[in-house]
């Protein structure tokens, strides 16, 4: 069993910036790819970021220059700062594992963006 807990989210006004924790836990043995996903208001769910175990990254066009996706293998800990946010960045953010036992997710964590 692994557990993946997110941490971070909360409300900012545009243009401000929070940065998204997730934290590892249990029979990890080893850590794949990782991402965050969002769930937007009235929107499907999508990746916004993903980082490979050797440090590789891919962006949602809508975020590129903005969030940079991060991980710290020795703490089995992933990170998403996000700068510039934007009213439509608002949605519930999922971190989401790959590890040897199975593909796990977290129980996500709100972000908004409002004035």
């Amino acid at each position: 069993q692994v557990q993946l807990v997110e941490s971070g989210g909360g409300l900012v006004q545009p243009g401000g910036s929070l940065r998204l924790s997730c934290a590892a836990s249990g029979s990890i043995f080893r850590i794949y790819t990782m991402g965050w996903y969002r769930r937007a208001p009235g929107k499907q769910r999508e990746l916004v970021a993903a980082i490979t175990s050797s440090g590789s990254t891919n962006y949602a066009d809508s975020v590129k220059g903005r969030f940079t996706i991060s991980r710290d293998n020795a703490k089995n800990t992933m990170a998403l700062q996000m700068n510039s946010l934007k009213p439509e960045d608002t949605a519930v953010y999922y971190c989401n594992g790959n590890f040897p036992i199975g593909n796990y997710w977290g129980q996500g964590t709100q972000v908004t963006v409002s004035s």
